[in-house]
């Protein structure tokens, strides 16, 4: 009996090992931490003295990104040493497909508008390297539960390359920095920011056709930004 118990044990043994090596030579695939092995070297050159003309900790406690669709920017904040956010740099946004106002539904190609949290890292993206924003949020849900909206669409990421429809597309590089700087600060300490214009600079163009609801989301975007005064220069 014992025998037979010691055979068996070895049979599911030798299947998960060869489940495992068969994983390991067909998929390829890599992990955020080697990702961040993999590009790490670079990336810190690129930023680490960046960080330090800014006198912000590097990595930072806390991360910002705050993407403007009209202007097409994308703002790095860190916090200093005493948790004051500080502007870091900015990055072109390559691509970003829709017109201004928030993503309603799958396939409006829209980009979200509002306040976000960076859900997940992806090393294998099929555009270099990717960043998850967490739409649709709790706002997003209760507002569409209120129209009567369902399929919402999802999978809305910042990511490499140069084309994109309904993501932020940064290029590769960019796409290297952005993930490799959210690995190392940790993903419950990034705030994303998505909004139409900046409203730090200008005001919202009259819009004629929108939900009702819409005007309190850009008070909340703009109450949002406050936290981040507007830089005296949008170069790195």
């Amino acid at each position: 009996m014992r025998a037979i118990r010691w055979l068996m044990a070895g049979v599911v043994l030798a299947l998960v090992t060869a489940i495992a090596v068969t994983r390991t030579k067909t998929n390829g695939e890599k992990t955020v931490s080697q990702r961040v092995a993999q590009y790490g070297a670079a990336v810190d050159q690129r930023l680490a003295p960046v960080f330090a003309s800014r006198n912000i900790p590097y990595p930072p406690t806390r991360l910002a990104l705050i993407g403007f669709k009209g202007e097409r920017v994308l703002e790095v904040w860190g916090t200093d040493k005493g948790g004051m956010y500080q502007f870091v740099k900015s990055y072109p946004i390559l691509a970003a497909s829709g017109k201004p106002g928030p993503k309603l539904r799958q396939g409006d190609g829209q980009v979200p508008e509002g306040i976000y949290r960076i859900e997940l890292l992806n090393p294998n993206s099929l555009y270099h390297l990717s960043l998850r924003v967490s739409y649709p949020n709790d706002f997003d849900r209760q507002q569409a539960a209120r129209d009567g909206r369902s399929d919402l669409g999802g999978d809305i990421m910042i990511h490499g390359g140069a084309g994109s429809s309904g993501c932020l597309a940064m290029g590769d590089e960019a796409a290297e920095d952005l993930f490799v700087l959210a690995a190392r600060t940790g993903l419950a300490e990034i705030i994303v920011i998505l909004s139409p214009v900046d409203f730090r600079r200008h005001d919202m163009p009259r819009q004629t056709a929108q939900p009702a609801w819409i005007p309190g989301l850009y008070m909340d975007i703009r109450k949002a930004l406050s936290t981040f005064p507007k830089p005296t220069t949008l170069d790195s």
